[in-house]
């Protein structure tokens, strides 16, 4: 009799498709990346380029690049050159705009795609991304020394100012209507200067915040009610919100604060204008994170609440200095504003930036979120 014996044989799990993987690491790169076929129609955006581009993948690959770019781009003959010569090519301080992006300098690297006839894989590395981090370090070291400088004024100036008013209140007392006038003056002058000084105070308060996890969304809603119900009666709000944004780790009331102040230099900028619009948004951006001084820590800072309006736009000059204290493009401002929300930002541990240009102001806070 025969036996039949059956081999057993050893089952082989299949790779992973490779493009599966090639996917996986295009979406984890955190450049913009966009891959164009033959013909400029675009074949593939990773996250990051739907940011860049503001506009999701799939209305992407309705898109063609070159219909997107203004006409006699650079990055249209660069396209041309790669396809030409199978070569990776290079770019630096390229600017470049859609109708949906506006006007910024890029450094721009492309690549033959292998298995796409004609195709082109491009990155897009925005060239402040590197400025804006030296911004971030500036206004840090701007906040601790007008720490320095507050309590020096507390504590140099308060006292003798109130002896001041002290002897114009006395000399008025046996003065004439005529001197009575300059001591007058001087009382409000000194008050003025106080208050000043009480103002500068803020940047001495090292007390811990008491945070607790709070919703930006209400926030935002109070600030909203609060700025129709005054200043900003004849302004045009439109409001872009993730509901699925989580908790802020932070103080409500300094949160307020922050971006009631925003929300005024926005209604200041669209004044007069009858067209005068306000958009507050909220975003979940995973990826950006912030070294904590003198530690390995790394904080992740995944909110992201941006204020824009459709104003005149900052002064270019400006732009750069914007959150220190005494800058200010207002005829009767004292520049404190927005040095005091730096400070309360940064006391937060995030960030706040500033980007404009005419018609297109826009001021990104990015915070951390409760864990």
């Amino acid at each position: 009799m025969t036996t039949k014996v059956r081999s057993k044989t050893k089952e082989v799990v299949p790779p992973a498709p490779p493009l599966a993987l090639n996917d996986a690491l295009l979406a984890a790169m955190p450049h913009p990346l966009v891959g164009v076929d033959a013909k400029g129609m675009i074949i593939y955006a990773n996250p990051p380029a739907e940011q860049f581009l503001d506009m999701s993948a799939s209305m992407l690959k309705r898109q063609s690049l070159p219909g997107m770019l203004p006409f006699g781009s650079p990055v249209l003959a660069l396209m041309e050159q790669v396809r030409d010569h199978s070569v990776t090519v290079s770019e630096y301080g390229i600017e470049i705009a859609t109708p949906r992006l506006s006007p910024r300098a890029v450094d721009v690297h492309l690549s033959p795609i292998a298995d796409v006839n004609g195709g082109v894989l491009i990155m897009f590395q925005e060239r402040s991304i590197a400025q804006k981090m030296d911004r971030q370090m500036t206004q840090r070291h701007a906040t601790r020394s007008v720490t320095s400088m507050a309590a020096i004024l507390a504590h140099e100036i308060k006292n003798p100012l109130a002896g001041i008013r002290g002897a114009a209140q006395l000399i008025e007392q046996n003065a004439g209507e005529g001197d009575r006038v300059l001591t007058r003056l001087i009382c409000e002058e000194t008050d003025r200067i106080r208050k000043l000084v009480d103002r500068m105070e803020v940047f001495t308060d090292r007390r811990p915040l008491d945070r607790k996890p709070v919703n930006i969304h209400e926030v935002l809603d109070h600030v909203k009610h609060l700025a129709k119900s005054g200043f900003a009666r004849e302004v045009t709000f439109v409001e872009s919100y993730d509901p699925s944004l989580p908790d802020v780790m932070g103080e409500k009331d300094r949160l307020i604060q922050v971006l009631l102040n925003l929300v005024k230099n926005a209604t200041d900028a669209v004044a007069g204008r009858p067209d005068g619009e306000i958009v507050m948004q909220t975003a979940y951006r995973p990826g950006v994170h912030l070294t904590v001084g003198g530690t390995r820590d790394r904080l992740a800072l995944p909110l992201e609440v941006s204020i824009r309006d459709n104003g005149a736009g900052v002064p270019a000059d400006m732009l750069s200095s914007m959150f220190e204290p005494f800058v200010t493009s207002k005829p009767k401002g004292q520049g404190l504003g927005l040095a005091i929300v730096a400070k309360i930002i940064s006391d937060h541990g995030g960030t706040i930036e500033c980007e404009s240009e005419p018609k297109r102001t826009v001021f990104r806070v990015r915070l951390p979120m409760h864990r």
